[in-house]
């Protein structure tokens, strides 16, 4: 977990690929849905093109179809979920029909103001007209008002390992590799 721009889709892809596990983004699925055209993606485009965000039920169901997918079965790894405290619960519901529980939680933690210019670069480099300097800090905003709670949450439970988000991205992969090797 971590803000926008904290890297956590480039570190999720390096983790998933040295586990051999699937990286299961709610971010990725909206975008190849509203690609698609599909019903989900039309619902998804309306929502997003009226700027609110994708309601936690949606999520739910999309993230609870895919962790009923084949190769889920020797882990995985969410990106971008559960991102609501409602989200949480319906998570543990999940897991906790299928008998599995999280793990581990690892942040990764990066500066307001070096967050705010790494989603604006990210923005101009891939042409994301979702990373303007102001969407970025509202962004951030909503990231702090409704996701840090959901640190919380597991912190209480004693799953968090929070690691450093600045520097090289091999550094930081080598930060996230020590915390999961523990």
């Amino acid at each position: 977990m971590g803000a926008p721009g904290s890297g956590k889709g480039t570190q999720a892809a390096a983790i998933a690929n040295r586990y051999g596990i699937p990286v299961i983004s709610t971010g990725n699925i909206f975008r190849a849905a509203v690609a698609s055209g599909s019903e989900l993606g039309q619902q998804v485009s309306e929502l997003l093109t009226s700027g609110q965000l994708v309601p936690d039920a949606l999520t739910d169901a999309v993230v609870a179809a895919r962790l009923s997918e084949p190769d889920v079965v020797g882990g995985w790894l969410l990106d971008g979920y559960p991102r609501t405290l409602s989200q949480v619960a319906a998570l543990d519901v999940l897991l906790s029909s299928q008998g599995e529980k999280l793990d581990v939680v690892v942040t990764i933690d990066v500066p307001f103001d070096e967050l705010v210019e790494r989603v604006v670069r990210r923005g101009e480099i891939e042409g994301r007209s979702d990373d303007s300097r102001e969407t970025a800090q509202a962004r951030l905003q909503v990231y702090t008002d409704q996701t840090k709670p959901v640190i919380d949450a597991y912190a209480e439970r004693g799953i968090v390992r929070s690691v450093d988000g600045v520097g090289a991205i091999s550094e930081i992969e080598a930060r996230i590799s020590a915390v999961l090797a523990d």
